[in-house]
């Protein structure tokens, strides 16, 4: 039986966050987690689901975009899609009157995301699989047809790609054995949220260290005074036998963070994450060479548009740690050419993780990186955020401060029906009661 696209639901999920500070940084405040949420039905029982993540306003606008875009996607048979997935992709990107508002990046490349998730989504339930082993187990060949190389091919071609991908191929079974029993290694940003105090952040530190965390993350950028207490505080605690990472959210001149950077040198950071504007490629170079002397890496991507921004990073060797995100450029299809580049150009792939469903994301793809990539996990962790993780019916699973691989077949998006009760917005009952309870405190 063919199975066909029949209609796209999109809800619009968040989590008032904001109200503990949780996910505060020196560039986003007070925001509350949330997420385009795209669910595919098709004609049997099988759906899809996928979405992308947001900080709350705005999140209205990005669901308008999955609408917009979801007349491409209905009626489609899935099976064309995925035996000509780059093609599927490309006419999901370069619609010749919506790609205006992109191209690919913004509003309407997330929108994207959100529907590509879907559709990896419903292909691991068709087969049975968790998508980090639908990946492992399509042959090179097959993973490199689903990539669209447009704008890409001075950096890496496909018979490149295919090339990488067979060098990989008879260690994969060992690799898989290995992931299984140990898991992948994460790091943790929760005790690093810039509205946190300092109580809660020592707190914070030492629940990570009981649960065996080793590389911890903390923001800065807004107060250099305060900058400098919060990693001596957290380097108190954690030691210097453990990694401390910085982050400041883009806040920074480019000079402003050379110079910022360097006054937190003694702290002895890994690396200074979006140290400026995610669009200045030329700035990260600079700030990467002047760093070098100090010893601190650049990472940047959770907010880079698209392919082609993380192919000049690369060609430019402005980042030491490249950064991909699962929702922030277009889906997984997009993502693999960013780890192909990565894997050429010999930087190491640290996905961004804090938010609504990136953790449950993010795992696959790091893991299919491992087996069938990059084939290490030397200088590569996943971010972790202890977030919202209830809401979904497979959550990531942690142990000894490792991402377990998921046995679940699918991305691991799928929400809870009582999440999208309650956490559905405007409507959902527990913006119902905030509401209730604004409207109270006014009078």
């Amino acid at each position: 039986m063919d199975i066909t696209i029949v209609d796209i639901e999109v809800k619009d999920i968040r989590f008032p966050t904001s109200l503990k500070a949780d996910g505060s940084d020196a560039m986003h405040t007070d925001p509350d987690y949330s997420c385009a949420y795209v669910i595919l039905n098709t004609n049997t029982d099988i759906c899809g689901y996928g979405l992308t993540f947001t900080l709350g306003r705005g999140t209205e606008i990005v669901v308008q975009a999955c609408k917009s875009l979801s007349t491409l996607v209905k009626g489609q048979k899935v099976f064309n899609i995925f035996q000509d997935f780059a093609s599927f992709w490309r006419k999901l990107t370069s619609e010749s009157q919506l790609r205006w508002i992109g191209p690919e990046k913004g509003v309407i490349h997330l929108a994207t995301a959100a529907i590509i998730n879907a559709l990896w989504d419903i292909w691991a339930r068709i087969e049975k699989k968790p998508v980090w082993k639908l990946l492992v187990d399509l042959t090179p060949e097959q993973l490199v047809s689903t990539i669209d190389f447009r704008y890409i091919t001075d950096l890496i071609t496909k018979d490149e790609a295919i090339q990488m991908l067979k060098e990989n191929e008879n260690d994969k079974k060992r690799r898989t054995e290995f992931l299984m029993k140990n898991g992948y290694p994460a790091y943790t940003t929760q005790v690093g949220w810039l509205g946190y105090s300092n109580e809660k952040v020592k707190d914070l530190c030492r629940k990570f260290l009981s649960m065996g965390f080793t590389s911890f993350k903390v923001k800065v950028g807004q107060n250099l005074e305060d900058d400098i207490q919060r990693c001596r505080l957290i380097r108190e605690i954690i030691g210097y036998q453990n990694k401390l990472m910085l982050d400041a959210n883009q806040v920074w001149d480019v000079d402003e963070a050379i110079e910022w950077t360097k006054q937190l040198k003694e702290f002895k950071p890994v690396w200074i994450e979006e140290p400026t504007s995610p669009d200045d490629i030329l700035g990260h170079a600079r700030i990467a060479n002047e760093l070098k002397s100090s010893d601190i890496a650049v990472a940047t991507g959770e907010m880079c548009a698209n392919r082609v921004m993380f192919k000049q990073l690369l060609q430019a060797k402005a980042i030491q740690f490249c950064q991909i995100d699962s929702a922030r450029i277009g889906g997984i299809n997009e993502i693999l050419a960013v780890y192909l580049m990565a894997k050429k150009t010999g930087i190491p792939v640290c996905p961004h993780a804090g938010g609504i469903g990136l953790c449950e994301m993010v795992q696959h793809l790091q893991m299919w990186d491992f087996i069938s990539l990059s084939g290490t996990t030397a200088n590569r962790v996943i971010e972790y955020v202890d977030q919202q993780h209830e809401h979904f019916e497979n959550p990531v699973e942690l142990r000894n401060a490792c991402y377990m691989p998921p046995i679940t077949p699918g991305y691991s998006t799928k929400l809870k029906n009582d999440c999208i009760f309650n956490y559905a917005y405007p409507d959902g009952l527990e913006w119902q009661r905030i509401f209730k309870q604004q409207i109270f405190k006014k009078h």
